[in-house]
Parts: structure tokens; C-alpha cells; sequence
């Protein structure tokens, strides 16, 4: 199991530059615990920037986004940006998408909504037209619903790639988005909000019907989870990675767009209440309404040296590789704390050798 954690996001009440500063220390204290991945996430900061400086401190960790918002930009935006990171960083960049929801894309970002799986794989179609006219010299000529790309000339094409086209990773929760990763995308990225029963049940099977469309094997498209971990180096570290994790449950499941995990495991009733809240501002309440069954559906629940027995019970063979997201910035989620506590280093260092063992799609 590959494993990988969050750059970017700096502790609270950090100064104006703390994100850049943390994605290169984060990026390289990742890298030295042996992680797979270090990942952006577009919140209060470009998510790209950060990868820039990520690449300068790093040799071998791959560095992606998780996610940028596709529809904020244009194909032809994202494969520039895209292309120079995959040269910058020697070949190690992956774009990680995803679509956000309606409210913002014409709201926040001004950009058009409609048919937002069928925009997305127009999207990913674009971009590799894009790229294979800059790797091959031939005219552009892309023609769809969405996008038009038909003019780069020379000036404009910044040539062959010599680490090729970065590839393109999906989120997704609903069927048919899953299906469109399935079908055009080189990975898919879960929510952190599902189960592994509706992993199981509902996920999967969608991204195997989009990858049967494109007559491609499933188990080549990469899957990545944020797998929501209860843990800690001491009670008091469980008791917090306990409190943000239902609180991010809560604020996860208040959305509609969210709703079907929770029908499927016939709480549908949780989502009416966490919605009615989120209404009424009721922010800080919504984490009562996680009971501990809830909690352990979503969450692996575990001490330390009983969490990759607990992991691989629960998305074992169903993913590629995780994020792990105790709700805090604990040594787990963030190696560079450790680096004042080489007990609690060591520690970390055992559990996540012992998650590396954990199965994966492609070794089950």
C-alpha cells in the first residue's frame, strides 16, 4: 500500500506565507518517512504554487493535487500548468481533479455548470489532444460540447515533454462521475466521506463499468482514499483525532451531494439533521450527531500497534494507496512533528511500514 499525506495546509493562526513554507518542509519530512505521495488540496490557496517549492526539496515523492478544481479553469489552463510541473518536478507530477459543486463553480468562481461528468471527460479528452499537439508537433484540432481548442502555434507550444504527459487522476462519488474516471482518467480519487461498504458495493463496480466502456482493465486506474483514522501516540491524542474526525464527518455528511453513502447505510435521517444545522449555522454541533457506530463505519478506530490489522480489515484490496487523515497534525498525518520526539517517530515509523503491508488492488 502506498501512502502519502497533505502539504499546503498550514496549523492554524500561521502567517501569510506559513503554506509555502510548510509544503517544502512537509514535503521533504514525508519524503525522508518514506511516503508515497505529498498532496495539495485547494482551500484558501492555489494549489499548484505550493508543488513548485514541494519539487525544489524533494527527489523521489510524487507530488499532486487532491484535488484542483477543474471547473474554475479551462483545458488549455490546467494542461500548461500541468506540463511545466511534470518538467519542473522530473517527472513526478500528478493532476488530481475534481469538480466541486454547483454553488461555487457559478458562484465563487463565476465559471459555467451543466452536465458536469460529461464536461468532465470532455475536459480530460481536451487536455491530451492539447499535449499530444505539443509532443508531436501536429495541428490542434480539439471539437466537443464544451471545449474548443483549434489554434497553437509555435510560439505557443512549449514542445515535447521529456518526462511525458502527467497523468490525470478523478474524483468522484457520485456513479456517474466514478464511471467517467473509469472511463478516461489514469486514476480515482474516493471521497474520505464513504465506507467500505459502499467502496464495495457501489464505487467500484461504477469505475469498472467506465473502464469496460473504454475497454481498459480496472485494476490499471490508480485508487487513492483519504481514509479517516481515529489514533494517537497517548489518550489525549486519540481523544482529539476522535473530536475533528466526527466533526469532519458531520460537516461531510450535511451536504446533499453526499447523501447517497449515508442512505446506503440507512441513515438518511443524519443527513436531513446535519443539513437542517449546516442552515442554521450550527457548525460545532453537528459532531454530536457521529455516534460511535457511525464513527467506526466511516473511521478506522484504532491504538497504534493494532491500526494496520484494523486498515487492512477494512480497505484492504480495495485501494492502491491512502491518505492518512487523523483530523489533527499529528506525527502520523505530519511526519515533521515528529522530528523533536524521535520515540514518537519511531513509533509512526513501525505503523506505517506495517500499513505498506497492507493488500492492494493490484496484489489481490
Amino acid at each position: 500500500m502506498k501512502l502519502d499525506g497533505r502539504i499546503g495546509v498550514p496549523s492554524a493562526n500561521a502567517g501569510p506565507t506559513a503554506w509555502m513554507d510548510q509544503a517544502a518542509s512537509g514535503a521533504a519530512a514525508l519524503e525522508a518517512a518514506s511516503y508515497s505521495g505529498a498532496w495539495t488540496v485547494e482551500l484558501t490557496h492555489d494549489p499548484f504554487l505550493p508543488l513548485v517549492v514541494a519539487a525544489e526539496h524533494t527527489e523521489t515523492i510524487d507530488l499532486g493535487t487532491a484535488i484542483a478544481v477543474a471547473f474554475a479553469r479551462n483545458p488549455m489552463t490546467l494542461a500548461n500548468t500541468s506540463w511545466d510541473l511534470q518538467a519542473w518536478s522530473k517527472g513526478r507530477f500528478k493532476l488530481g481533479l475534481g469538480t466541486q459543486i454547483r454553488a461555487h463553480i457559478t458562484n465563487r468562481f463565476s465559471m459555467p455548470w451543466s452536465k458536469p461528468a460529461a464536461r468532465m471527460n470532455e475536459m480530460v479528452r481536451a487536455m491530451r489532444a492539447i499535449w499530444e499537439s505539443w509532443e508531436t508537433g501536429e495541428p490542434l484540432a480539439f471539437r466537443g460540447d464544451f471545449y474548443r481548442h483549434t489554434l497553437m502555434t509555435p510560439m505557443f507550444s512549449p514542445g515535447p515533454n521529456p518526462y511525458g504527459p502527467p497523468p490525470i487522476h478523478m474524483a468522484g462519488v457520485g456513479n456517474l462521475m466514478t464511471e467517467t474516471a473509469g472511463e478516461v482518467a489514469d486514476g480515482w480519487m474516493s471521497h474520505g466521506f464513504t465506507t467500505p461498504s459502499y467502496l464495495r458495493e457501489v464505487s467500484l463496480p461504477a469505475l469498472q463499468r467506465g473502464a469496460q466502456k473504454s475497454g481498459r482493465d480496472p485494476k490499471s486506474i490508480e485508487v487513492s482514499l483519504p481514509l479517516f483514522l481515529v489514533t494517537g501516540a497517548n489518550e489525549e491524542e486519540m481523544a482529539a483525532s476522535a473530536k475533528a474526525v466526527r466533526r469532519q464527518i458531520g460537516f461531510y455528511g450535511s451536504t446533499p451531494a453526499y447523501r447517497p453513502v449515508l442512505e446506503h447505510h440507512g441513515w438518511a435521517g443524519a443527513q436531513e439533521e446535519l443539513n437542517w444545522m449546516s442552515k442554521q449555522g450550527k457548525w460545532d454541533k453537528m459532531a454530536e450527531v457521529i455516534d460511535d457506530t457511525m464513527l467506526n463505519t466511516f473511521a478506522v478506530v484504532a491504538e497504534p500497534h493494532d491500526l494496520a490489522e484494523k486498515v487492512a480489515a477494512s480497505v484492504g484490496g480495495l485501494v492502491d494507496r491512502l491518505t492518512l487523515n487523523t483530523g489533527t497534525d499529528n506525527g502520523l498525518s505530519n511526519p515533521a512533528n515528529n522530528e523533536d520526539s524521535p520515540n514518537t517517530a519511531n513509533l509512526w515509523a513501525e505503523v506505517c511500514e506495517a500499513l505498506r503491508a497492507v493488500p492492494t488492488r493490484s496484489t489481490t
